[in-house]
């Protein structure tokens, strides 16, 4: 029989009265979580492992219906395996890389998002949203039993919020009445809709777009290969239309039917409009089907003026939120917080100054609005708004069937890749410029296979020093970096991806696995300055 995932999810964390809501005076702790999803719950366990009490508020009691949230990201698994919850996750979830583009019953073109092999993870992995929370929970459970100090409440509403200085103060509604907390620091991962901005009323500027898609998770029997499909104006849709499907665990696969601007919503999800939308697809290849799950979205790229708020940060779609065509919302949301957990930790101990935190605002500020520039072109390609834009469109689907230079032309969601920070403050200016530049400072260092083991593993969440053909003295006491030596030569695909035409190298990389700063040979003084530049100094010690 197939697994119910509602069933299991349902009531992960019930409602349970606390000691904090007899208190006379209100209950303090170092960081509160607002949002029981998929990100807030990666927040809590980003800084309970880093030795923050951390106490999570949700106003549900486990995780919710449908799939919402499929395709993670290579760079989304490898954050979600640094917390040590990818293991489920990927043993569920199905593996893709391959994508098609298809205009009207014709395949224009196929890509491969991963070509390359020698990475840990796939391009991306499909996983139904609810299946992706419950094992970040129940990591959080495991993390529990071995004393790390995170907490969950379900049915606890924050309900209202004021800063004091350095002090955040919460009222909360639970079954058996209101009752007050105090914090240090408030994550707040309450979704796009996000009632902790509206009650700061903070802005959510950005640009709505005159589309709707309709989502049908379909639980079926279909030999469909285990890509990426996207037809634009498919003959089995009405003139103007694109689909999408994915193919998702459980036999269930993810249909996506654009459905136009001025429609009845519920007329829309009735389920003979439904049925007769899925029947013009799937009918004419014979294929059952049961429909598990349908909703309806709007086309919208928004985003707050800033994250940081004081004590307050936002992160996930609380603070920006991105049309679903390239997988760039819960993928941004774990990036958020890997940004994010190193900093405040250095802030919280004391070892930076809390103006790194701005740090934050800025990385993410430019990642969100790459994300938003990625969202917002290939909106206006899927949904070309002039009988012009749609005959550039068709055009270029045409010629992108017998010519390569086309293709980058085509937009059916440009899919999430991890932000590089080119132009970050915490940057050290680039001294080797013969390496790769997928490996220079700002970007996510690549990953890369070792003596049964994967570089990205050795690095990490501390700040290290990757020497490549150098020999590197140890600097324990001068340095707070871990050490990794490799002789050039010894591991070609670590040659290829960190030293290109270079003879040799040395890395800088920070906790989040970005790296900082990268030089021609060792020098400590170079070194030592781009630590403290990353750490939120000046770089002149």
């Amino acid at each position: 029989m197939l697994e119910d995932r509602y069933a299991l999810a349902h009531r992960m964390y019930p409602y349970t009265r606390v000691a904090d809501q007899d208190a006379a005076a209100p209950s303090h702790h170092q960081a509160i979580v607002i949002g029981g999803g998929p990100v807030g719950m990666a927040a809590a366990l980003e800084l309970g492992l880093k030795g923050i009490e951390t106490l999570v508020l949700d106003d549900h009691e486990g995780v919710g219906q449908g799939s919402r949230a499929i395709c993670f990201s290579k760079r989304c698994l490898e954050v979600a395996h640094r917390l040590g919850a990818a293991g489920p996750m990927m043993e569920k979830g199905v593996e893709w890389s391959l994508g098609r583009v298809f205009h009207g019953d014709r395949e224009v073109f196929d890509f491969n998002l991963l070509p390359e092999e020698g990475h840990r993870f796939p391009a991306f992995t499909n996983l139904q949203q609810p299946y992706f929370e419950k094992y970040l929970v129940e990591r959080i459970r495991q993390v529990q039993d071995e004393g790390v100090p995170i907490e969950i409440r379900g049915r606890n509403k924050v309900v209202g919020l004021e800063q004091d200085g350095d002090e955040v103060s919460l009222n909360v509604e639970t079954p058996d009445g209101e009752y007050r907390l105090t914090a240090d620091w408030v994550i707040v991962a309450d979704g796009a809709s996000s009632p902790t901005r509206q009650m700061m009323g903070l802005g959510f500027e950005g640009k709505v777009f005159e589309d709707n898609f309709l989502i049908a998770d379909v639980r079926m029997k279909a030999d469909f290969p285990v890509e990426r499909r996207f037809w634009f104006e498919p003959s089995f849709e009405r003139a103007g239309a694109s689909t999408l499907l994915h193919k998702q665990p459980d036999g269930e696969w993810r249909i996506d039917f654009q459905i136009g601007w001025d429609i009845d919503r519920k007329e829309e999800l009735k389920d003979e409009n439904v049925r007769a939308r899925l029947d013009a697809m799937l009918g004419p290849m014979g294929i059952d089907y049961e429909v598990v799950w349908t909703s309806i979205y709007t086309f919208q790229c928004r985003r707050m003026e800033k994250f940081r708020h004081g004590h307050v940060i936002f992160v996930g779609d609380s603070a920006h939120q991105v049309s679903p065509f390239g997988a760039r919302g819960c993928n941004s949301g774990m990036q958020d917080v890997d940004n994010l957990g190193w900093k405040l930790k250095r802030v919280i101990d004391g070892v930076s100054p809390e103006g790194l935190l701005d740090t934050y605002d800025e990385e993410r500020l430019a990642a969100t609005d790459e994300n938003i520039l990625n969202s917002t072109r290939a909106t206006d390609f899927i949904t070309p708004k002039s009988t012009m834009s749609k005959i550039f469109r068709n055009a270029v689907l045409d010629l992108s069937e017998e010519n390569d230079f086309a293709r980058p032309f085509v937009n059916s969601g440009r899919l999430s890749v991890p932000a590089t920070l080119d132009g970050s403050s915490l940057n050290t200016e680039d001294g080797l410029p013969d390496a790769p530049a997928r490996s220079r400072p700002g970007a996510v260092c690549p990953d890369a296979p070792l003596d049964g083991d994967f570089l990205l593993d050795r690095i990490g969440d501390r700040f290290a020093v990757l020497t490549i053909g150098v020999d590197v003295p140890d600097f324990e006491g001068d340095l707070d970096a871990d050490r990794m030596v490799f002789a050039k030569g010894a591991i070609p695909v670590l040659d290829e991806r960190y030293l290109g035409e270079a003879k040799q190298g040395v890395y800088l990389i920070r906790p989040d696995q970005h790296v900082a700063g990268r030089w021609a040979d060792w020098n400590i003084n170079a070194v030592r300055r781009a630590f403290e530049r990353a750490v939120g100094g000046a770089g002149e010690g």
